[in-house]
C-alpha cells in the first residue's frame, strides 16, 4: 500500500476532475515531495488524519458531510485500492454502491427486473445509518479480511479521527442487554469519506447473506441502506420483516418503522430517485422540483455572466443523462423549454431524448 506506484495512482484518483482547487493545486505543486513524506509517515506509523471541514447539505434530505484534507483523501485511496478485492470476492452482486460496475441505475433497472417477477416488495432503509455504525462491530468484521496488524491499526487511526463527526447527528437507540456504557460507544462514519462508503459495505455484508441465505430470498438488493426484498406473498414479507428487524438490532441498527412496508409492485416502488413500475419509471416530483430550481439558478448566472454557456450545458446534459433513465421524454421537453439561449452559442450536443 504504501508503495511509491500505489500512493501516485492514489494521488490521481483522488486529483481526478479537482486540480483546480485550492487544496488540491497546494498539493500538487511538488506532489512528489509530499508524497514521499506521506509515504515515510505510512511506513513508520506515525501517520494521523487531519481535522475534516463540516458543512451540511439539504438534498434530497439534511445530511452533514465532513470533508477530509486532501493528503488523508489520498491515503483512503491508496487503502481502499489495497484491500477492497478481498472483500469484492464475498460481497453478494445485488450490492450496488460504490462498486466498480454497478451504480444506481443499475440498481434501478435490477428492482424493475425483480418487479417484473414478482407481485410484492418489502423496501425499507435504515435510520441514521453512517452515525449509527458501531466501530467495535466494523473492526470485528474487518479483521477477518485483514490480519495485518499495521493495515488494522491505520484503520483504527482513521475511524478515530472521524469518530465525532457525526455525534450530533445520532439519536441514541437503546438495544435488549445494553447498560449505561453503551451511550459511549464509539459509533459513525464521516459522510463524504470514501473509506465510510466503502466500510458501510463491510459493515452490512453480514446482513446481506443473511437475507439471501437464512430468509431464503432470491430477490434482494441493496444500495447503501436502502434495500428491497420481493415474494410471490405478503405474508412471508412480514415475516421476514420481523426476523430483519431483530438482525439489524444485533449490528444495531433500526429501520424506519413507518416507511418500511409491503406494497404491491404494481403500485409502484420508490427507489433511489424514480418511481419503478413493471413496465416503466418515473422520477419523483421531488426530484424534479429539484432540478428545476438549481437550472433556474443556473440559467440566471449564465444570462449575467456569472459562468459560461459551457457550465451551463453541463448542468443540463448532466440532468439529462440521468433522466434519460425514466421515461422522461415529456417531461425534459418541458423542463427544458423555458431557457433561450443567447446568439452564437451553441451547446456541445442538441439537447435531446437520449435513445
Amino acid at each position: 500500500m504504501c508503495s511509491w506506484a500505489s500512493l501516485l495512482r492514489a494521488f490521481q484518483r483522488a486529483s481526478c476532475g479537482k486540480r483546480r482547487r485550492p487544496a488540491v493545486a497546494a498539493f500538487d505543486h511538488r506532489h512528489a515531495d509530499r508524497l514521499l513524506e506521506l509515504q515515510r509517515e505510512l511506513l513508520l506509523g506515525e501517520y494521523r488524519p487531519g481535522p475534516y471541514t463540516h458543512f451540511v447539505i439539504h438534498e434530497p434530505k439534511r445530511r452533514r458531510i465532513s470533508a477530509a484534507r486532501f493528503r488523508d483523501r489520498i491515503v483512503h485511496h491508496a487503502l481502499c485500492a489495497t484491500i477492497e478485492a478481498r472483500f469484492e470476492r464475498v460481497f453478494i452482486p445485488d450490492s450496488y454502491a460504490n462498486r466498480l460496475g454497478k451504480g444506481t441505475h443499475r440498481a434501478v433497472a435490477r428492482l424493475q427486473h425483480f418487479s417484473r417477477q414478482y407481485p410484492y416488495v418489502l423496501r425499507a432503509d435504515i435510520r441514521q445509518h453512517f452515525a449509527s455504525i458501531d466501530h467495535a462491530i466494523l473492526l470485528k468484521g474487518l479483521r477477518r479480511k485483514i490480519p495485518e496488524p499495521d493495515i488494522m491499526a491505520l484503520v483504527g487511526a482513521i475511524l478515530d479521527g472521524g469518530a465525532d463527526a457525526l455525534n450530533d447527528e445520532y439519536d441514541m437507540v437503546w438495544f435488549a442487554d445494553d447498560d449505561l456504557l453503551a451511550a459511549c460507544r464509539p459509533r459513525g462514519l464521516p459522510i463524504g469519506n470514501l473509506s465510510s462508503q466503502f466500510w458501510s459495505n463491510c459493515y452490512l455484508h453480514p446482513f446481506d447473506l443473511f437475507v439471501k441465505r437464512e430468509l431464503g430470498c432470491r430477490a434482494y438488493l441493496r444500495y447503501v441502506d436502502d434495500f428491497a426484498l420481493f415474494a410471490h406473498d405478503k405474508a412471508t414479507l412480514w415475516r421476514w420483516k420481523t426476523a430483519i428487524r431483530e438482525r439489524l438490532a444485533d449490528l444495531r441498527l433500526t429501520m424506519h418503522e413507518r416507511s418500511t412496508q409491503v406494497s404491491p409492485t404494481a403500485a409502484g416502488t420508490p427507489w433511489l430517485g424514480m418511481l419503478v413500475f413493471p413496465d416503466h419509471r418515473r422520477l419523483k416530483a421531488r426530484k424534479v422540483r429539484h432540478a428545476s430550481r438549481h437550472f433556474r439558478a443556473r440559467y440566471e448566472a449564465y444570462q449575467s455572466g456569472e459562468i459560461s454557456f459551457g457550465e451551463f450545458d453541463a448542468s443540463v446534459r448532466g440532468w439529462i443523462a440521468h433522466a434519460a433513465h425514466a421515461d422522461s421524454w415529456g417531461l425534459r421537453r418541458h423542463m427544458l423549454a423555458p431557457f433561450v439561449l443567447r446568439p452564437g452559442d451553441t451547446p456541445v450536443r442538441r439537447w435531446r431524448r437520449t435513445k
